[in-house]
């Protein structure tokens, strides 16, 4: 894994500081906390994402579907007046834990010596290895994930508790004997984020039966209440921890050039531009070296993106 030349590392931002998550190891650079920029003066966020600009080159922000719907806006807005195709907005449809893990993932390998353009893409890519869900005492006001009329009955039974896999395949079972979740294929750790919620139930049952390496407690983001319809959970997730497994994932898949910017990515969208290729470009022939499909690159001689603000 090399650095290359000596370049400024692109930027990872998260919308809070309890997504910033502590360093998974000596070489994990330290995230951008864009702090309530759905409540400060919209000249002091330009300014500051506009210093990141300066400083960094290129910057990506990491952002949970259950932010404000303030920040949301404020976060177009920014990008459209700087007016730059240097601003990536990522907003996978990932729990908020999911979320601080993926980003601490991408600033894992912001050390390395990964393009703009691929890091940003490379969200995408590691997002299908992140297994992310949730302990809740009622999934009564649970939309993220669908809910029958029987577990909606039972939530309202005192002391229930619905053990919930929101990705990478929605899953829900009433904790009892024999309850399980299906978990990941290969060696990951366990992120476990405690709310309003007594229970040994992630840390004794699921975590062994997942054969997790190992275990360990953050803070629970202050937007997962809202994200799972309570704040009577726990919530988990499993991830890859090891740079050098993450780095292996990513220069696995052939890059190619962004046909509208032209910024080397994986995969067939442009996260910076939002530009995706015509559909005669988009045919599933390219494989990773482990024969994973990866996705048809774009032709540099088609037209422009229809959005070059949009979420990622």
């Amino acid at each position: 894994m090399g650095n290359g030349e000596l370049r400024v590392p692109t930027a990872i931002a998260v919308t809070s500081a309890d997504m910033a998550l502590p360093p998974q190891d000596e070489r994990t650079l330290p995230a951008a906390v864009l702090q309530d920029v759905g409540r400060r003066p919209l000249d002091e966020v330009l300014t500051e994402v506009q210093a990141l600009l300066d400083q960094h080159g290129h910057l990506i922000v990491v952002c949970s579907q259950a932010v404000p719907v303030a920040v949301e806006r404020r976060l177009y807005t920014v990008r459209s007046l700087l007016e730059s195709d240097r601003i990536a907005l990522f907003r996978p449809p990932l729990p908020p834990l999911g979320i601080a893990v993926l980003a601490r993932q991408l600033r894992q390998l912001a050390s390395c010596d990964l393009s703009p353009g691929v890091l940003a893409s490379a969200g995408r890519l590691l997002t299908h290895y992140i297994h992310a869900g949730a302990l809740l005492g009622s999934v009564a006001r649970l939309d993220r994930v669908p809910v029958g009329l029987k577990a909606h009955a039972k939530s309202w039974v005192p002391g229930s508790q619905f053990g919930v896999l929101a990705h990478p395949e929605p899953q829900l079972v009433r904790i009892g004997p024999g309850a399980a979740l299906t978990g990941p294929e290969f060696g990951t750790w366990l992120l476990v984020a405690k709310g309003q919620l007594q229970s040994d139930w992630v840390a004794g049952t699921l975590a062994p039966s997942w054969r997790t390496l190992g275990l360990r407690e953050v803070p629970l983001p202050a937007e997962s209440a809202a994200w799972w319809g309570t704040g009577r959970l726990i919530e988990f997730c499993a991830f890859l921890p090891d740079l050098s497994v993450l780095y292996q994932l990513v220069t696995s898949v052939r890059q190619s050039p962004c046909h509208w910017c032209g910024i080397d990515l994986i995969g067939d969208r442009c996260v910076f531009c939002s530009a995706v290729p015509p559909a005669d470009d988009r045919l599933p022939d390219l494989h990773r070296r482990d024969g994973r499909p990866a996705e048809r690159h774009a032709s540099r001689d088609r037209a422009r993106p229809a959005s070059r603000a949009g979420f990622g």
